[in-house]
Order: C-alpha cells, then sequence, then structure tokens
C-alpha cells in the first residue's frame, strides 16, 4: 500500500507544489528586495499561486479518466485549502521581514500577547482554518461527484479513502479552536503597551 502510494505521480505533484511555492515565494522577494526589481519580482510572486491551479487541475483529471479515489487525492484537497487559506498571510508574512532586512522597512509587527486584540488575532487565524476546511471539503464534493460517486455521511468520513483526510483536519481545526480563539476569549490576558519605544537593533 504504502509503495503505491508513493507511486502516485499526483504524490509527487503535491511535493512539487510545496517546493514551487517557496521557490516562487524567495525568488520573488529576493528579485523584489535584493535586485531592487520589484515589477520582476511580482510576476515571479504570482507563481506562488499557480501550482495550486496545477495541482486542483490534475487531481480532478485524474478522476475523470477513471482514476480511483485514493488517500493521496484527499491530501490534494487538504493541500489546496491551506494552501488557499494561509498563503497570502503567509506572503505577507514573509514580505515584511525581506522588506524590514534589506530595505529598511519598518519592524514587522510581532502577534498580540494578550487583551482584546490577541483574542482578535486568534479569531482571524482561526477564520483562516475554517476557510482551508471549507476549500478541502469543497475540493472533496468536486472529486467525489466527477469519479460519479456519492457524498459519504460524516460518520462514514473515516472509512472513506479521501473523505478521511477532512475528518483528520476537523480534529486539528478543533483542537485549534480551543487552543487558539477560545482560550484567548476564556483568558484574554491583558493588554501589552505599545512598543514605540522598542529600538531598531543595527544590522551588521
Amino acid at each position: 500500500m504504502g509503495e503505491s502510494l508513493l507511486a502516485d505521480p499526483l504524490l509527487w505533484l503535491i511535493g512539487a507544489a510545496e517546493i514551487a511555492f517557496w521557490a516562487f515565494l524567495v525568488a520573488g522577494l529576493a528579485v523584489r528586495y535584493l535586485l531592487r526589481a520589484p515589477r520582476l519580482g511580482a510576476a515571479l510572486l504570482l507563481g506562488v499561486p499557480l501550482m495550486d491551479v496545477v495541482l486542483i487541475v490534475a487531481s480532478v483529471a485524474d478522476i475523470a479518466a477513471g482514476g480511483e479515489p485514493s488517500p493521496v487525492h484527499g491530501l490534494a484537497a487538504v493541500y489546496l485549502g491551506v494552501t488557499v487559506a494561509f498563503g497570502h498571510s503567509l506572503v505577507r508574512w514573509a514580505d515584511a521581514r525581506f522588506a524590514y532586512r534589506f530595505a529598511d522597512g519598518p519592524r514587522p509587527p510581532r502577534p498580540p500577547r494578550g487583551g482584546t486584540a490577541r483574542m482578535r488575532h486568534e479569531w482571524g487565524e482561526f477564520g483562516k482554518v475554517v476557510l482551508a476546511w471549507g476549500i478541502a471539503a469543497a475540493v472533496l464534493c468536486l472529486l467525489t461527484l466527477v469519479g460519479g460517486g456519492s457524498l459519504p455521511a460524516p460518520a462514514q468520513w473515516n472509512d472513506d479513502p479521501m473523505w478521511a483526510w477532512l475528518a483528520r483536519i476537523s480534529v486539528v481545526a478543533g483542537i485549534w479552536f480551543v487552543a487558539g480563539p477560545l482560550w484567548a476569549t476564556v483568558l484574554p490576558g491583558s493588554d501589552e503597551l505599545p512598543g514605540s519605544d522598542e529600538r531598531r537593533p543595527e544590522r551588521v
């Protein structure tokens, strides 16, 4: 079973998509800030979501061509959900740090550690988890319908090779909810004072 999964081209495509994501991201930011070519850097950054399109097209085409639904298809759906939901904020996170390090940009803000600011932050991050879950579920529905199957009930997700992945990320989402927004709402802590007097460290 494990060897057959490793021989699945879709699994290798998922790995290639992850590598391409970071390659386009680092290359785009390096060109923007190190080579001072913002237009070319922006063009390279457009390649970040490109592999998402390739992956979903490949997944649907594989099922439409008669491929049997497998855990790899489920993993592809989850990967798409996570990259779409978190990809933009990850790009902004990396961009802020490149700008700070190489273009004399402002210090990237730190996540709030307490109070209402932390609560809003945690709910916002959990919103991305919900978005990732929804995208993964939508892709799984699409793959199931294209393959001519029927949508399983939630109680049957663990018994389905593709939908078992949605059951897994549902558990992750539940843990994230308790450890993130729920905890920050019940025990918000105190608001931090603005770090306006925090000095910018000298670069060597």
